[in-house]
């Protein structure tokens, strides 16, 4: 049974519609990398999923049951949900952020125990900021607080884990290890969602692509389904082409010079 199952889910705010008609189910230990330009409404998709904003139409279900029938706390053991930007007003140190992702397991007047605190440190090494733990997370950079965020969901021990664009403030290296861990969390039986800018994340990952065009669309598929040259090329309005690199044994993808011609490749030979 799909862990989380769309169907035929629309979204506008007022009359301007986000997305519509958007269908797709997945499954324990599937990645799908969301990927489309900016302003296409891949965050907006995301909230809906993770219950934050309910569709105009269509229904979404989680373990098999209407996400519209359960409540916050019972969507939060099965989605963790990792934001675009996390804001943080107070100075919660790192460990005492981190272990507020066990709180649908505890009771409202509860404190987290022993056993919270071994999963937020364990979480903390894991993302590579053990000497941040005592830290205020309001004296950390933006790098290490989407870190943070991370390790905070995977405390929760959710069934689905969501993450918006969760790269966008990272230094390279991070960005490798943060995919390194999705894929860890896929071969834990997570099924994981993440929005991307970079296509090379989605072919990194190498499972199914959700494109969101501009006309709020969904095509889902996998990687070589998805990733191709005339889709990406029209979708984010420039030229794309997938090139396989021998050193690295992968596909890429790269752009043209950006004052070439649209539909048109430096190198073509147009005599």
């Amino acid at each position: 049974m799909s862990v989380l199952e769309v169907r035929e889910a629309s979204f506008a705010y007022g009359r301007r519609e986000v997305f519509h008609d958007v269908s797709f189910s997945l499954r324990q230990g599937q990645v799908l990398s969301v990927i489309g330009p900016n302003g296409s409404g891949k965050s907006t998709l995301l909230n809906c999923l993770a219950g934050l904003l309910r569709p105009r139409t269509g229904e979404i279900f989680l373990d098999g049951r209407s996400q519209r029938a359960l409540r916050a706390r019972d969507i939060a053991k099965i989605v963790g949900y990792v934001p675009q930007n996390q804001a943080f007003v107070y100075g919660y140190t790192v460990r005492d952020f981190v272990v507020m992702g066990r709180a649908p397991y505890i009771g409202v007047l509860a404190k987290p125990g022993r056993r919270d605190y071994e999963m937020a440190d364990a979480a903390i090494e894991a993302m590579g900021i053990a000497h941040l733990s005592g830290s205020p997370c309001t004296e950390i950079s933006g790098g290490e607080r989407q870190q943070a965020s991370i390790a905070r969901v995977m405390v929760q021990s959710p069934r689905v884990v969501m993450m918006d664009e969760p790269t966008s403030a990272l230094d390279f290296g991070n960005q490798m290890r943060v995919i390194g861990m999705i894929r860890r969390l896929a071969s834990e039986g997570y099924a994981v969602i993440m929005t991307t800018h970079t296509p090379d994340h989605a072919i990194m990952l190498n499972d199914t692509v959700a494109l969101l065009d501009r006309s709020g669309a969904l095509r889902v598929g996998g990687t070589d389904e998805i990733l191709r040259e005339d889709l990406l090329s029209e979708v984010y309005r420039t030229n794309v082409r997938m090139v396989y690199v021998k050193e690295v044994g992968r596909m890429a993808c790269l752009a043209s010079n950006p004052d070439a011609v649209p539909g048109s490749f430096a190198g073509d030979d147009t005599r």
